[in-house]
């Protein structure tokens, strides 16, 4: 049985038009925003009411779930020596939440997980989010116009990039590809540096 389609999409730099034309010719029709913080110095038209906005004229729904999906966290019990940890993120009741919200959402649409970040393997959408939904639908993640990467050639590409072989005399493929992503999710999840700090002087146990 197919299971229902998952996009991810990360705006980058990308024009009001790219984006849009991106997400129509997959056949999006709803994005959720999973940045914690909505915004965008540099393209402000991704300003969390200027593209829903946007998302509105073209007949996409937008809906917000940086406070329950998003990487950077207020609850301190997701952080470690000042670093956000996807696992502790992960058993948060607040990010079990915003996973049946997608869920719920792809009953009635087809929905793309949206953060800022181009490629899926840098962004917490694809080694936090997406991860969690792996097993009940098939995650594509858009990357430019005529070009989707499916899950398992995202996965390699991680594999590839930790230099893990798929065969180990000691671990089995999926140990490999939860090591990958362990490794990875340590590489680019958020520090908060007053956290840190206070980790680093001693004030601070998790």
């Amino acid at each position: 049985m197919n299971q229902p389609i998952l996009f991810t999409i990360g705006h980058s730099n990308r024009s009001s038009d790219e984006f849009v034309e991106l997400v129509k010719s997959s056949g999006v029709t709803a994005i959720a925003d999973v940045r914690s913080q909505p915004y965008s110095r540099h393209m402000p038209h991704f300003n969390r009411e200027l593209l829903q906005t946007l998302l509105k004229k073209q007949g996409i729904a937008y809906v917000f779930l940086g406070e329950e999906l998003g990487a950077r966290r207020n609850e301190e019990c997701c952080y470690v020596n000042g670093q956000a940890k996807y696992d502790l993120i992960a058993r948060t009741p607040a990010f079990q939440s915003g996973l049946n919200r997608v869920r719920e959402g792809m009953k009635n649409f087809v929905v793309a997980l949206m953060c800022s970040e181009k490629d899926p393997i840098t962004c917490h959408r694809t080694i936090l989010v997406a991860r969690a939904l792996r097993e009940e639908f098939e995650i594509r993640h858009i990357i430019c116009k005529n070009l989707l990467e499916s899950r398992s050639e995202v996965e390699q590409r991680l594999m590839r990039h930790w230099k893990m072989q798929a065969t180990d005399l000691f671990a089995s493929p999926d140990e490999l590809l939860e090591q990958a992503y362990q490794k990875q999710a340590a590489e680019i999840a958020y520090v908060d540096k007053e956290l840190a700090a206070a980790a680093k002087d001693g004030n601070y146990y998790d």
